[in-house]
């Protein structure tokens, strides 16, 4: 699996969702806000704490995440 040093997931924070590390901003919460037509600017701009390098980690990390859900899939089918 691919290390994504900029996300992080532990117990203790958010419930173990994975969030940008240092902060409590889920990967989910990213995602959602760009779906809804948030640019990486305005994303920037409502969460100080979160940089663009921050928001590229967080759709690395996603499509890791799709693409490891689709080989388990594809696995298990067989």
């Amino acid at each position: 699996m691919t290390a994504h040093p900029r996300i992080e997931i532990s117990p203790d924070v958010m419930f173990g969702k994975p969030v940008v590390k240092g902060t409590r901003i889920t990967v989910e919460h990213v995602l959602r806000m760009m779906a809804a037509g948030w640019s990486v600017d305005d994303l920037v701009e409502q969460h100080p704490r979160l940089t663009k390098e921050d928001i590229q980690a967080v759709n690395a990390f996603a499509a890791d995440q799709i693409k490891n859900a689709f080989t388990h899939f594809g696995d298990a089918a067989e």
